[in-house]
């Protein structure tokens, strides 16, 4: 489902595309909110938090377009990235993924996806997509290069005049499910790399030399930033420096960090921070900064596995970006984890 989630910037307003994805995201939301014995049952003694949040994911990416009849960018995209990130582990049922895997496998079918796209923002969703393809064909699920390659050069067409993907720039920050310039620039950036520098280098190279001219005013603007240069010669330097003392400054006493300084801490903005701190050298205090919000990650994770949904006002309710939320705090905790197998719990339920 390609959405644009008006609500999240007119909290008095949701608008999505259409009445049967209105009824049926209500049922969704209110049915994560009242499963207490199913969730208790996920959420086992000592189990990892990387266990329950995969659990909890492995349940609701293949309930959506079984409900709803199309496939979302929260659902299909974010969510199933992070699955996809935890390739290692072999006790999620194949399954869960099969329908997905074959949407994304078609990046032809995208635009033909089963609902009123009226509101939709199809250049964030090939963005969503894209990146949830590349994760599948990295971690073997899915083979060939041909529907990266088409999938990569959707994206690219899909580039600013600027050199950046202008998608919500209605708020200053961007959120989980809607990313805004900075944060889908870096995503769509990762697209292209993995597709080839050969293919896609000029179009790359604009897309960085945004990213160095954009001034840095927020954590999302800092970890885009670090996450987009993250192979860059020692000229970006001073940039990734910059970054990271803005990430510095940000970190709350609770490990956690907000969309800025000195506000309070979420999920998602920790997540991110912590995805870019994971791209800079190791060191002993930086090895105490993802320990600590980790820490955060995990004393904030519901027992169903999932988070609290970070949403633009705070405060928010939204399936989608609670879906999100989840996705990118699961991809946090994979990438800032111990080595081991993870052991995750199948799903309960239908």
């Amino acid at each position: 489902m390609f959405e644009r989630l008006e609500g999240e910037r007119k909290p008095a307003v949701r608008r999505f595309p259409s009445r049967r994805c209105i009824l049926n995201g209500l049922l969704l939301l209110m049915a994560a909110s009242v499963s207490g014995g199913r969730a208790n049952s996920i959420a086992r003694s000592g189990e990892a938090p990387e266990a329950r949040a995969l659990a909890y994911l492995a349940r609701e990416v293949p309930r959506w377009s079984r409900d709803n009849r199309c496939f979302s960018c929260h659902n299909n995209g974010d969510a199933t990235r992070a699955i996809l990130a935890a390739k290692a582990d072999r006790s999620l049922p194949p399954e869960i993924l099969a329908e997905t895997l074959a949407f994304l496998s078609q990046p032809d079918r995208w635009e033909k996806n089963g609902v009123d796209a009226a509101f939709s923002d199809k250049r964030l969703a090939r963005i969503q997509f894209a990146s949830a393809l590349s994760a599948a064909v990295k971690a073997g699920r899915i083979e060939g290069e041909g529907a990266l390659r088409l999938a990569a050069d959707l994206v690219a067409k899909d580039q600013d005049g600027d050199g950046s993907w202008s998608i919500d720039e209605s708020v200053p920050v961007g959120s989980p499910a809607t990313y805004g310039p900075p944060l889908a620039t870096a995503m769509a950036i990762g697209v292209l790399q993995k597709d080839g520098l050969s293919r896609h280098g000029e179009v790359i190279d604009q897309a960085k030399k945004w990213m160095r001219a954009r001034p840095l005013l927020n954590m999302n603007d800092a970890a885009s930033l670090m996450m987009a240069l993250m192979d860059e010669p020692p000229s970006d330097r001073a940039l990734r420096d910059g970054a990271m003392d803005l990430l510095r400054r940000g970190q709350n006493p609770d490990g956690g960090w907000g969309p800025f300084a000195r506000s309070a801490s979420e999920p998602f903005d920790t997540a991110l921070a912590l995805i870019a701190l994971k791209t800079s050298p190791n060191s002993p205090e930086l090895e105490g900064r993802i320990s600590r919000g980790r820490a955060y990650l995990i004393a904030n994770q519901a027992a169903d596995g999932s988070w609290r949904e970070t949403t633009r006002p705070a405060g928010g309710e939204s399936y989608a970006q609670r879906l999100s939320t989840a996705g990118w705090a699961t991809i946090a905790l994979l990438a800032t984890r111990p080595p081991g197998p993870i052991k995750a719990t199948a799903p309960a339920g239908p």
